[in-house]
């Protein structure tokens, strides 16, 4: 009996991000071009005995910012495993176990991906069978960013960025993360932009032909120059400190460069491995960014981790 299943899952940007008008319900229609990058949480659920006392669906988390990770209900993970016990008809309880690689509050995603990797690791370790459409509706109903980390690779997001098509995308982009020293929350930096357009007519969102025709070409220069994103002057407002950030990516060469989502993180493009070496290093020794990764994309979405006795431990 499989008694514990691990899933890797990959964080995301947003190449272009779009962001429409606030509507009543409280959210925005955007269009966006996700692209999966290799950062990664993993996560492992694990049958747990009922008579130990533990909660039918516990989580544990370490690595960076692992203490700014919620351990109740409120956990994205946690609440995908409740979820997806609803559309199975019962469970059997589990601890998920989520080692942090992704960034906290970071604007890629950490969270989302996390849910996904509790979906694909409980729909296994419980024999659920739910089935990858079914498990895509459900990833909808806990995020817009969630689907995406079941997919990976290149994708376009409508709606409220749920709604997904993969993307002619040809090539390998070379990243420059840099992080910042400190997390934003997503809502309040839509509640910022909100501010800064108030009383803007604005248009509905939509991906540029001009951003899938370089992505087709698989031509870095053009896609860098496109990178773009709705969200970026809200960030600015609550962290001015990334315009400096953004300046040293710029001056040291970089294609292009964006904040990721809601930020802070910031992404830069890189002609090749050997310049995003030292887009790193310039990063660094300038004191623009409290850390710095090189990653490279787009990699595939949520996967199951095989053990050394197959796909899951037994």
């Amino acid at each position: 009996m499989t008694s514990s299943v691990t899933v890797r899952v990959p964080a995301k940007i947003n190449l272009m991000l779009q962001v429409g008008p606030l509507l009543p319900d409280g959210y925005h229609h955007l269009a966006t071009v996700f692209h999966a990058v290799s950062v990664f949480d993993e996560v492992t659920a694990t049958v747990t005995d009922p008579e130990v006392g533990d909660d039918d669906i516990s989580v544990t988390v370490e690595g960076p910012g692992a203490a700014d990770v919620p351990l109740d209900d409120s956990n994205l993970a946690v609440r995908a495993a409740v979820l997806l016990s609803d559309y199975a008809g019962g469970r059997e309880p589990v601890r998920l176990h989520i080692r942090k690689g992704i960034p906290v509050a970071g604007g890629m995603a950490g969270g989302s991906a996390d849910a996904a990797g509790a979906l694909l690791a409980c729909d296994a370790l419980w024999r659920a069978r739910v089935g990858r459409p079914r498990l895509f509706e459900v990833a909808a109903e806990l995020g817009a960013d969630v689907p995406f980390a079941l997919l990976g690779g290149t994708a376009v997001g409508s709606g409220r960025g749920d709604r997904l098509t993969p993307a002619l995308a040809r090539g390998d982009y070379h990243w420059v993360i840099a992080l910042a020293g400190r997390g934003l929350a997503t809502p309040d930096v839509y509640k910022e932009l909100d501010r800064l357009r108030s009383g803007r007519v604005l248009p509905q969102p939509r991906v540029p032909v001009s951003m899938m025709q370089a992505l087709r070409r698989g031509d870095p220069d053009s896609v860098g120059a496109l990178l773009s994103n709705d969200l970026q002057p809200a960030t600015l407002s609550l962290l001015p400190d990334l315009e400096r950030t953004l300046a040293v990516g710029t001056e040291y060469g970089a294609l292009g460069g964006v904040v990721s989502g809601s930020g802070p993180t910031v992404v830069f493009l890189a002609r090749d491995p050997e310049h995003a070496l030292d887009l790193s290093v310039a990063l660094t020794a300038s004191g623009a960014a409290a850390e710095v990764r090189r990653v490279r994309g787009p990699v595939p979405g949520a996967r199951i981790v095989p053990s050394a006795h197959g796909e899951a431990d037994s």
